[in-house]
């Protein structure tokens, strides 16, 4: 019998992107050994925000995400955008967010769990069919940092794809999002033999907690100053805000002079080590 992710699960999980926007801007952006030591532990995703408008730095250089096809951005030359969307359950909000992608004829990733497959088959159907990427967010949303051997991780990603493949008849593109941004050196190794790149994200804003969403005022506040050239940005389906905000947002941003890529283009475009 699979596990069903409540709500509270994904609050929580939330909780993992928080710590990065907590981050001052003053912390040291060291890369190079220590940077490398924290990814080979098990860690939560984190950035620093150095400057507006610039990526951020992240707890683990682009140089050692990449020898796993990991990334975390893009081109820093090419103001481009990668869009994308946690979507742990369904709460009303993702058929606004599809008509405003459809609108700007934007292609973003939807990275899933098993609950929504289960829950949500036709709005994953529509997904696939306006041609956007369900990525992979394992099937129970564990902390994947605490799993070592194969064969548990190989089934919490296979899982996900038995089901996808159900609903859709396609196989699943192979992108993966760590639950919570936990992950382990381990983790990306296992997540690479299994065919996977690995996807972090650049910029975030606390768009999760059902009963206390951002005013539009309070998101605007976030993701236009600190958007950048090969943001890979992350956004939750689950977001009252989001859904209301995003036709305006994706205006803003192309006004900015951004374009936004897939995650195919971000694979091929990411700067080589």
């Amino acid at each position: 019998m699979f596990a069903i992710i409540r709500k509270k699960h994904i609050i929580a999980a939330a909780a993992a992107v928080l710590a990065l926007l907590l981050i001052p801007a003053g912390v040291n952006g060291m890369r190079g050994r220590a940077v490398e030591a924290s990814a080979q532990a098990n860690a939560n995703w984190g950035l620093s925000f150095q400057k507006e408008g610039e990526t951020p730095v992240g707890n683990a250089s682009a140089d050692f995400l990449r020898q796993y096809d990991a990334y975390y951005a893009g081109d820093a030359s090419q103001k481009r955008i990668y869009l994308t969307f946690d979507a742990g359950y369904e709460a009303g909000y993702t058929p606004a967010i599809l008509d405003a992608l459809k609108k700007h004829n934007v292609r973003a990733a939807f990275f899933v769990v098993g609950n929504y497959l289960e829950t949500s088959p036709d709005l994953v159907k529509r997904m696939v069919e306006e041609g956007h990427i369900v990525g992979n967010h394992t099937y129970h949303h564990y902390d994947m940092s605490q799993i070592s051997d194969m064969a548990s991780f190989r089934k919490e990603m296979e899982d996900v794809e038995v089901k996808y493949k159900e609903i859709t008849g396609c196989d699943m593109q192979k992108f993966y999002r760590p639950p919570q941004g936990k992950y382990s050196e381990e983790n990306l190794k296992m997540a690479q033999e299994l065919g996977y790149t690995t996807v972090f994200w650049s910029l975030a804003y606390v768009d999760w907690y059902q009963d206390d969403q951002p005013s539009p005022e309070e998101a605007y506040s976030k993701l236009l100053p600190r958007i950048h050239p090969g943001a890979v940005v992350l956004l939750h389906s689950t977001s009252k805000t989001n859904g209301e905000i995003l036709d305006d947002l994706l205006t803003k941003w192309e006004e900015m002079g951004y374009t936004f890529g897939t995650l195919q283009e971000l694979a091929q475009e990411a700067p080589s080590p």
